[in-house]
């Protein structure tokens, strides 16, 4: 039995957790408040720690193989929070050499013009595409110059139980579609997307922390086959009995005067692009040398719906 930190009880840091739990790890999770943010698993300690505090994540990860870097500021403070909060993680990796696995998205790209590969620059020109793009810098300068052993995975839009955050088929999309009733989508409806299920995320964590080749680089989480927003609402309104269910286009206009009122939304026209073209993921890299692969999307909808199920329909939603 080993002793695993995660950094963050998002999503991602919650489900990597339960999973190294799962499989008989000693699991710290390191948050603000020390709280779990939804029903506590046997097998993990909270510690509440302000993470970007490099002293403070040092003496919290000294022990551990690894260190999962799975917390994310506020979308809107991004730009000035990301590089103390990598600082602090890349500091308490060279301390305790503990294995740096950095949870990374897309942004940093920007747009491209074709499915995305690890080996595309990172050209992002927005703040929040460069400050991601930052991270992964600093922890490769830092492998490559022998003081930490680093890897970053990158997941496109999370899916699935316990996606509760953003706006694409979570917060919005979900309890409107399990009522039949009209879902709102960013962008072209219409145009191919990779979606990231939840638990593939914290398989693949997992998964490269214990490979020593996977060091160095960044790795894509593997996916199922791109399906626009449209597609995706039809099939999940399908598993849930509720369909067919109406997509309509957000307006331009709109979107623009709900960014006066929402921060959310007025931080995301950075990346509106990723939802008005195709944006779409080729994980081939990874499934040629590692051995999680996509859940099968029938399993994803399933999971999906009946989590939103309970969560909408509990006896705590009553």
């Amino acid at each position: 039995m080993s002793f695993h930190l995660v950094v963050g009880h998002g999503p991602a840091g919650a489900a990597t957790a339960r999973l190294l739990a799962e499989q008989g790890h000693r699991v710290r999770v390191a948050t603000r408040t020390g709280r779990p943010a939804g029903q506590a698993v046997e097998g993990v300690e909270h510690l509440a720690l302000d993470a970007s505090d490099p002293a403070g994540l040092t003496r919290a990860a000294r022990g551990a193989v690894a260190l999962y870097g799975c917390a994310a500021p506020p979308l809107p403070q991004w730009t000035e929070r990301w590089p103390a909060l990598n600082s602090a993680l890349c500091a308490a990796a060279e301390d305790s050499g503990a294995v740096l696995v950095m949870l990374g998205n897309l942004y940093g790209y920007g747009p491209v013009e074709r499915p995305m590969t690890e080996d595309l620059p990172l050209a992002a020109t927005g703040p929040k595409g460069r400050v991601r793009a930052a991270a992964w810098e600093q922890a490769r300068a830092l492998h490559e110059a022998g003081r930490i052993r680093a890897v970053e995975v990158r997941a496109s839009d999370f899916f699935g139980p316990g996606v509760t955050d953003g706006g694409h088929l979570a917060a919005r999309a979900m309890p409107a579609l399990l009522k039949g009733r009209p879902v709102a989508a960013l962008g072209d409806p219409d145009t191919p997307h990779s979606w990231t299920y939840l638990p593939d995320v914290a398989r693949a964590l997992v998964e490269v922390a214990g490979e020593e080749r996977a060091w160095g680089r960044a790795w894509h989480v593997p996916n199922t086959p791109a399906l626009s927003v449209r597609a995706m609402v039809e099939r999940l309104a399908a598993e849930a009995g509720t369909g067919p269910v109406a997509v309509r286009r957000l307006s331009p206009v709109l979107l623009g005067v709900a960014g006066l009122f929402s921060p959310l939304l007025r931080e995301l026209r950075e990346v509106r692009y990723q939802f008005d073209r195709p944006f779409t993921v080729d994980a081939s890299a990874y499934e040629a040398e590692f051995t999680v692969r996509a859940t099968p999307l029938a399993e994803q909808l399933a999971a999906t719906v009946g989590w939103w199920r309970e969560r909408l329909e509990g006896p705590a939603a009553r």
